[in-house]
């Protein structure tokens, strides 16, 4: 049997990644290196085959444009020989051939995949933070434990949201299927502890475009017995690979 195949991609290359602002909910658009590294993971993914099923990606303008570049490349369709003819430009023998999309791919933005709403620190840089609210960033630079930013959300909370989204995942798809999950770094550490059961939630340091892929025997993900065990059944794939971005640019 076909397993559950999922992909959580991490997105492109921010403007506010760029400035290092801690952007939150805040809407950037994706720097002109953000469009470039989203077009070779597009190849990338091509290349392998790796068609979704199903999309879900964040609503925020930097994951939702990372989307659309990935999409735009599986939903191309060829010229029809008639017009391609007339054509004078040749065919790039490394270019993968376009097939025919026989149906268009769903997407679903889900809110529960926006990153972390960090309240008053929202669109700023740190050193524009230690500025505005020296006192707090000093207790934030000062001790490891969890400190709550005013205005922004609190890691239960964060965590929660990422439970309803992951059961939400796994109730409404099967084995065969391939899902693609396009987030942010912050939110897809809990997304991914979530997913794998952990009780505690891990620092992953997820680079732009990052894939984490696992697949999943869906039809025994309930099992009570020592299947849970079974390194077969429960697979990751890949974590945090980003070969795809040493590709020459296209």
């Amino acid at each position: 049997m076909k397993p559950l195949k999922l992909l959580f991609i991490r997105h492109a290359q921010s403007v506010g990644n760029q400035q290092k602002r801690m952007q939150g909910h805040a809407e950037f658009e994706l720097s002109a290196e953000g469009r470039k590294q989203a077009e070779k993971l597009a190849h990338r993914l091509l290349n392998e085959a790796w068609k979704p099923t199903w999309v879900y990606s964040s609503p925020q303008k930097r994951a939702a444009q990372t989307t659309e570049i990935l999409l735009s490349r599986f939903l191309a369709e060829p010229l029809p020989a008639v017009v391609s003819d007339l054509v004078d430009e040749p065919i790039d023998p490394l270019e993968p051939e376009l097939k025919p999309a026989a149906q268009s791919i769903p997407i679903e933005y889900a809110d529960e995949l926006c990153e972390f709403q960090n309240g008053i620190f929202q669109g700023l840089t740190w050193a524009e933070a230690k500025a505005q609210y020296p006192e707090l960033c000093e207790q934030l630079e000062s001790s490891p434990d969890w400190i709550q930013i005013p205005g922004a959300e609190s890691l239960e909370d964060a965590r929660n949201r990422c439970h309803v989204f992951v059961q939400r995942l796994l109730d409404r798809h099967r084995d065969g299927e391939q899902v693609w999950i396009v987030t942010h770094s912050w939110i897809m550490q809990h997304l991914i502890a979530e997913l794998l059961g952990c009780d505690r939630s891990w620092r992953l340091h997820p680079r732009n475009t990052a894939l984490f892929e696992f697949w999943i025997d869906r039809s025994r993900w309930h099992r009570t017995d020592q299947n849970r065990f079974n390194t077969d059944l429960w697979q990751i794939r890949r974590f945090n690979d980003t070969h795809h971005l040493a590709m020459a640019d296209l």
